[in-house]
């Protein structure tokens, strides 16, 4: 019989889980422990019966029938839950995910052939797994039915994930970032002091525009950026402009013979202008998402967009309006509430540079952490239903146990499918309806709380969706214990590490 889990780690803890069960089993066989619950059995009717009182007619009559009745639930236990099937191997195989579609849809797609690696290995140390009917169908079913619930969430673009690819982005040659520098000491903020010198009129849009480094308007406004005498230029020579006597007359000639490009040619020429050096260092699968994402800008507009990430700290402007529903503040704002908000965002945003590394360390962490839960329960079966005297109840809470288990890999990839595509959905332009339309693929200001916030929720999402499913299977009367514990205890020490790292960034940034 083959069995699937869904990563190599499941796939081998699992097989040492059910190889270490076999092992207790024959050990409890062999010593003739299996026969201590039958003699409890007795012994419990017995004082049960005795304790009725007189009115229940002939005592030892129905103790027996209690006890036969008993005898044969724990046979049945024993047979399907305990006893593994004869003459048969268990062998595992692991679940085969379509990369590309998965990427899509920000859920584990399971390819056609629904199996990889194949049958690896179903033995160690030359001892070959066996488990019991009833697991091995509880298993199948349990997989069966989390798959299905996985492939019910739609597809999405993972646009958390692009945001964090695109807010880690650096720019990783110095010399590149050297010239970042002395283009807005040489061009930009030359052509800024101009601009608030000669204080022309400009619409919203442009105010927006001037903002950044490789502006629109100071490259299409004579007397900026411009290639006309009146322009801006660099000030030390460059080599990647050859000296040119018409152009760069007045100016000294090096030996190198660099010459001096004006801030349009700097910026723009070809693929030796800064912009496209500074294109080159992001990774061209980052910018084609971005693109397919943002419909309404065309490649240049998101190109210019990432670069103006890149080379600045700055938010720019994302949406107009609310967002998000909360209770902080008063109804329409006052100064104090103002003041507040904008100091919480302040925190929050040094906060996040250790919160960011500590949630992504427990999304990373979790699956590992309950592969390791699976293969503990595993071990348990055989001593949980000894111990329970072979009762059927405890089999279901065991069953029942191993399908909560299973089934909280659906909520991981729920919370994973959300955090990717919540932006989407509050501000991208889904079939030209969206809530918030957003013009700048950057995250911004009028939401910046808001969305720092919700960072924060999502990252605790992964914990806490899988506490509220244990807590939702105790409704029905399964008290399945609080399995949820294990998992916010295996993943809290990732958690710290990432934390760690990030505050150690945090303290970095500060004391420069």
């Amino acid at each position: 019989m083959v069995l699937y889990t869904n990563d190599y780690l499941e796939y081998y803890l699992t097989l040492v889980g059910w190889l270490i069960n076999g092992a207790i089993w024959d050990l409890i066989g062999s010593t003739g422990l299996f026969a201590a619950p039958f003699a409890a059995i007795v012994i419990q009717e017995w004082l049960r019966a005795r304790g009725e009182g007189q009115d229940e007619g002939n005592k030892g009559a129905l103790s027996l029938a209690r006890i036969e009745n008993r005898f044969y639930v724990a046979i049945f236990v024993i047979m399907l839950g305990l006893m593994p099937l004869p003459n048969s191997v268990l062998s595992f195989s692991t679940l085969e995910y379509d990369k590309t579609r998965s990427k899509q849809c920000q859920v584990d797609v399971l390819k056609p052939s629904e199996t990889g690696w194949g049958n690896s290995f179903s033995t160690l140390n030359g001892k070959s797994a066996r488990i019991p009917i009833w697991w091995a169908v509880v298993h199948a079913l349990s997989k069966g039915f989390t798959a299905g619930a996985v492939a019910g969430i739609p597809c999405g673009l993972d646009l958390q994930q692009l945001r964090m690819e695109v807010n880690a982005t650096r720019i990783g040659n110095p010399l590149l970032a050297q010239e970042v520098a002395d283009f807005t000491n040489d061009c930009y903020a030359q052509a800024r002091a101009k601009l608030f010198m000669t204080q022309p009129n400009l619409s919203a849009s442009q105010f927006e525009d001037v903002s950044w480094i490789g502006s629109k308007f100071f490259l299409s406004t004579s007397g900026y950026y411009s290639d006309g005498a009146s322009g801006f230029r660099s000030h030390t020579p460059r080599k990647a402009w050859p000296y040119d006597k018409t152009r760069d007359a007045g100016l000294a000639e090096t030996t190198g013979g660099g010459g001096y490009p004006t801030c349009s040619q700097w910026w723009s020429d070809g693929t030796i202008g800064l912009r496209a050096r500074l294109l080159a260092a992001v990774e061209p699968s980052l910018i084609t998402q971005l693109a397919q994402w943002a419909k309404l800008m065309n490649q240049q507009e998101v190109e210019d967009q990432v670069i103006r990430d890149l080379v600045s700290p700055r938010k720019q402007v994302l949406t107009q309006g609310q967002v998000y529903g909360d209770y902080g503040g008063q109804v329409g704002g006052s100064i104090g509430s103002s003041i507040s908000r904008v100091t919480a965002t302040a925190g929050q945003a040094v906060g996040s540079l250790a919160m960011y590394p500590a949630i992504d360390s427990v999304r990373q962490a979790a699956p590992m952490v309950l592969a390791f839960l699976k293969m503990a329960f595993i071990i348990c079966i055989p001593i949980v239903l000894v111990l329970g005297t072979y009762d059927l109840k405890a089999a279901m809470t065991l069953t029942f146990a191993q399908f909560a288990l299973i089934f909280v890999d659906f909520w991981l990839q729920l919370a994973r499918w959300v955090d990717s595509t919540i932006l989407d959905a509050l501000y991208g332009n889904i079939m030209g309806a969206s809530p918030h339309l957003n013009f700048n693929i950057m995250m911004g200001m009028n939401n910046a709380q808001g969305d720092l916030l919700l960072d924060f929720v999502m990252g605790t999402m992964f914990l806490v969706l899988p506490a509220f499913w244990i807590t939702a299977m105790s409704w029905a009367g399964v008290k399945v214990g609080d399995l949820a514990m294990g998992l916010a205890k295996g993943t809290e020490p990732a958690r710290s590490a990432g934390q760690t790292g990030g505050e150690v960034v945090t303290k970095a940034v500060g004391a420069k």
